[in-house]
C-alpha cells in the first residue's frame, strides 16, 4: 500500500507542480512527517488520519 501511495502523491504533486513542503503545510505536519507517511514508514492511527487528509487534498 505504501508504494502504491507512494506512487500516487508524487504523480499528483507532479501534475499540480506542488512540491512536498505545500502538502506537508496543507496537512498540518512537518515535511519529513510527511515522506515517512508515503514511504510507509508511519502507519499508526494518526498517520492513517493524515492518509485520508492526502487523499482528499489531492483527490486520490
Amino acid at each position: 500500500m505504501s508504494e502504491d501511495l507512494g506512487l500516487q502523491v508524487r504523480s499528483e504533486l507532479f501534475k499540480r507542480n506542488m512540491k512536498q513542503k505545500e502538502l506537508a503545510d496543507l496537512v498540518g505536519i512537518s515535511e519529513a512527517y510527511l515522506s515517512d507517511i508515503i514511504r510507509g514508514r508511519r502507519d499508526g492511527q494518526k498517520a492513517q488520519e493524515h492518509i485520508k487528509h492526502i487523499r482528499k487534498i489531492l483527490n486520490i
